[in-house]
């Protein structure tokens, strides 16, 4: 920053001293006052963007005032609106709770800035070419947030019980002293009206002004060790016994000023330029042409589809800029976003994104507002190549909605996991790459489902976009027993499968979970065979998943193994009864059943 500004500052005192001696090149055309209107691009710097402020690219619009004397030298005014969002922070899943983030405003930094500094202007033929330099104040407003630890219940609303980082800006809205610095290059299209292409770098500086501190303030307590799945925290009372184990016990107050990139274009409006005589005074007859020819307000319709499949595609948040004022909404099931009813003619920049990616923008402008009919029609297109999962928890007896339900999703390929918490209508959504397959289980105390699967593999983009699963859940209490899904041995063997593995795995977290639980984990045969056989081989079978939990970390003591054979049918396949393979398989079967909770 201080070597754009000293760069301006040499190029502006050089083109001073040029000024001041006789030359040949062409003088500027004295175009007393331009009035300019602007927007564009603004991009985060520094720690604003990356650290601290974890700003995103946004836009910024505005309008400035020059006046010119001579020999291109001249006095600038300058206002203008930044926008940047912030980048939200995930929730993080542990064994017992979960590390989520409370918005307490709109998650964005929203600055007004004015300011005021010398111009100086070239030009060679229809381009002129400005640099300015300006200070003033920027109107800060900043988000405001709390990161704070939850620990689940067994019954009722998880706890919130610490809280390991927040925004402590005294204000919501503050003031600093701010620098602008930047160059300008213009198109004269005619004597009053032109177009340019503009960038400049905006940044506050400073503790203080006026008794507002200027700079984003943030103090949270450093991460000693990062909460993992598998991690579980001691809480005893309202207080978590070991949680210096992650997090360092002293809080650590950051600040940053505010600084960004801005790139825009705009249109420019001269007073005074010397041209030819006005055109004459229209008539009558063409007053009449042009109040027939007058455009009238209009409704704005915009659909959002998705690029690969035309699909409408709900739960995108569409913004439609105009004048530098944004209408946000989400569209609906059919794609639409929320219309603006009766619209006033100028250009509108409509922009959407969905998990974190842009759609292609489009634009309305002027002459839309003349084409036939009274709504205009806009559709815009989201490019995502991965493919939509929509689930629902429902419970596993009666597949009613069960709402408020923590699940994880794993990558089966890189063991990537995402959790995510099932909204007011039971309903989760995640994301899938092409070509992958995942599991997916609950993962909440007092709760188990099955370890179910999901797979994109021979599925095309380019005609299918959503993947739908129902996820059962099963309330845990004494008594209650469970067929375990997918637990497979091979033929007379009682070893542990890696596939069967994976499903034990999701019990050993169920366990960890749920620290008063006791469990029979059992092996059924089917009939075939002979009764003894059967028996000491399902014995042996439930003791070797026992023996993987315990390798896995859960206490002996909490589990019991028993074998039952061929005595706990669950059909009419029993010995000397003929049945097909279908049937027999549902007698073979490893479940669980609840003996304390």
């Amino acid at each position: 920053m201080k070597k754009l500004i000293f760069t301006l500052a040499l190029a502006l005192l050089a083109g001073f001293g040029k000024a001041q001696q006789p030359d040949n090149t062409p003088k500027v055309k004295q175009g007393p006052l331009h009035i300019s209107a602007f927007d564009g691009l603004s991009l985060p710097a520094g720690e604003y963007r990356n650290g601290i402020g974890r700003a995103k690219n946004g836009y910024f619009t505005g309008l400035a005032v020059d006046k010119y004397f001579r020999n291109g030298w001249g006095l600038g005014l300058d206002a203008r609106f930044l926008n940047h969002d912030m980048n939200k922070f995930d929730t993080t899943h542990f064994s017992n709770g979960y590390v989520a983030t409370d918005y307490l405003n709109h998650p964005s930094f929203q600055h007004v800035g004015l300011s005021i500094g010398p111009t100086y202007k070239r030009n060679a033929g229809r381009i002129d070419l400005e640099a300015y330099l300006r200070g003033g104040i920027l109107f800060q407003g900043f988000p405001k947030y709390t990161q704070s630890v939850y620990i689940n219940q067994a019954v009722g609303q998880p706890l919130k019980l610490y809280d390991n980082a927040f925004t402590d800006n005294p204000k919501r809205i503050t003031k600093g002293l701010m620098v602008l610095g930047g160059i300008r290059f213009s198109y004269v299209i005619n004597k009053n009206w032109g177009v340019f292409l503009q960038g400049d770098y905006l940044r506050t500086f400073g503790k203080q002004l006026l008794g507002d501190s200027s700079r984003f303030s943030v103090t949270g307590h450093p991460v000693k060790k990062p909460l993992t799945l598998t991690e579980v925290l001691l809480v005893k009372g309202n207080q978590i016994t070991n949680i210096g184990d992650y997090y360092e016990s002293v809080a650590v107050n950051n600040k940053i000023n505010v600084s960004a990139f801005n790139v825009g274009a705009g249109i420019r409006f001269t007073f005074g330029a010397k041209g030819k005589r006005a055109a004459a005074k229209p008539t009558d007859a063409t007053k009449a042409i042009a109040q027939q020819q007058a455009v009238q307000p209009k409704e704005i319709m915009v659909v959002v589809k998705d690029k690969q499949t035309g699909l409408a595609l709900s739960g995108v948040t569409v913004k439609i800029n105009h004048n530098g004022q944004d209408e946000v909404s989400i569209s609906n099931a059919d794609g639409e976003a929320t219309r603006i009813k009766a619209a006033e003619v100028g250009v509108y920049k409509i922009s959407a994104e969905k998990n974190g990616i842009a759609a292609i923008p489009v634009s309305i402008s002027e002459p839309d507002f003349k084409n036939a009919g009274r709504v205009i029609y806009k559709e815009i297109y989201h490019d995502d190549p991965r493919f939509t999962l929509i689930g629902e928890t429902v419970t596993a007896a009666d597949g009613g909605k069960l709402p408020g339900i923590s699940t994880v999703l794993t990558n089966t390929s890189d063991h990537g996991n995402m959790s995510q918490i099932s909204d007011g209508e039971a309903k989760f959504v995640y994301q899938l790459a092409q070509q992958a397959t995942y599991r997916i289980v609950a993962n909440q105390a007092g709760k188990f489902s099955q370890t179910e699967e999901v797979s994109t593999k021979g599925l095309d983009r380019s005609k299918t976009l959503y993947v739908t699963l129902k996820l059962g859940i099963n309330n845990l209490g004494a008594g209650v027993s469970i067929v375990l899904k997918n637990i497979h041995y091979d033929f007379d063997k009682v070893e542990i499968r890696t596939d069967a593995e994976r499903i034990l795995d999701n019990l050993v977290n169920v366990m960890a979970q749920n620290p008063t639980l006791r469990i029979e984990l059992s092996s059924h045969t089917d009939s075939r065979g002979k009764d003894n056989y059967n028996l000491l081989l399902s014995q042996k079978r439930a003791e070797a998943a026992v023996d993987y939990l315990v390798k896995s970390g859960v206490e002996r003591s909490r589990l019991e193994a028993k074998g039952y054979g061929e005595t706990r049918l669950l059909n009419k396949c029993a010995n000397g009864v003929e049945c097909g393979e279908e049937a027999h398989q549902a007698n073979r079967r490893t479940e669980i059943k609840v003996l304390k909770f």
